[in-house]
Order: C-alpha cells, then sequence, then structure tokens
C-alpha cells in the first residue's frame, strides 16, 4: 500500500498517541469487537494507535519492534515498529509488520483469520498462498 492510501485511511480515524496503556486497551478492544483472541497483538510500549472504522484500517506503532514467543504452540512472532491492517469480522488483510519463525527464517505474514465453520482454529496466511492453522485459544491473553 502507498503512503498516500495509508495516509487517506488515517484521515477519518480515532487515534490515540503517548499512552501505550489506554493504546494497548483499544487494541484489544479492536480485536474482541471483530471476535479475535485479545492476545494477537501483544505489543508494548505503543506509541500511537489508530482505527478507521470505516475502512477498517487499524495501525500501532511501537517505539521498537517486538519478538514473542506464544508458548502453547512454541512459535516465535516478529512485530515490527508498525503493525498496519485492514480488520473486519475474524480476520485481519493485508497485514504488515508481521513474522513468523519458520524452522530457520522468518516468513512474513499477510492475513489471519477464524474460519466461521471451525471457530476452534486460527490460521496465519502468506502472500506465496501458503497458510498454518492452530488453536485460537493458543492466542488468548497469556
Amino acid at each position: 500500500m502507498s503512503i498516500q492510501t495509508a495516509n487517506n485511511h488515517r484521515e477519518n480515524a480515532e487515534i490515540i498517541t503517548g499512552d501505550s496503556l489506554l493504546c494497548k486497551q483499544k487494541s484489544k478492544e479492536i480485536l474482541e469487537k471483530i471476535h479475535m483472541p485479545k492476545g494477537l497483538l501483544p505489543l508494548d510500549d505503543i506509541e500511537e494507535m489508530g482505527y478507521n472504522e470505516t475502512t477498517g484500517y487499524v495501525w500501532l506503532r511501537q517505539k521498537k519492534g517486538k519478538e514473542h514467543k506464544f508458548k502453547m504452540i512454541g512459535k516465535q512472532v516478529w512485530y515490527d515498529t508498525e503493525v498496519t491492517a485492514f480488520v473486519e469480522n475474524q480476520r485481519l488483510g493485508r497485514l504488515k509488520g508481521v513474522k513468523s519463525k519458520g524452522l530457520l527464517i522468518w516468513i512474513t505474514i499477510n492475513e489471519i483469520y477464524i474460519d466461521a465453520k471451525d471457530p476452534e482454529k486460527i490460521t496465519f496466511g502468506t502472500s506465496a498462498g501458503i497458510s498454518k492453522s492452530f488453536p485460537t485459544k493458543a492466542f488468548e491473553e497469556e
């Protein structure tokens, strides 16, 4: 997505800056609103959080990138300084700023979704069409 397009989606957004705890709380509220696990984005030191409810565009900017291990499944995930996505019910699409470690390399994740037919599984997809599913409960708050 171009910078101009991202700026267009930020124009009418609700934006929170400076209060890391409030930003984190709001990001969890959005995840809950779209029926996704609240522990999916375990970011710290969030400097800015924005949400355009009309377009579904969300961004989170943190002071530095963060590596997190989801203990239940033993997976390492990297969150860049800025994470963006378009959100809708049970889906984060056009995701940017998230990578998962597979074997010895980091793999860019571009969508995360829960299939309505099987809400016990959450699927992570790449732009190459490769996807992997895990138990949804592995991404609840730890």
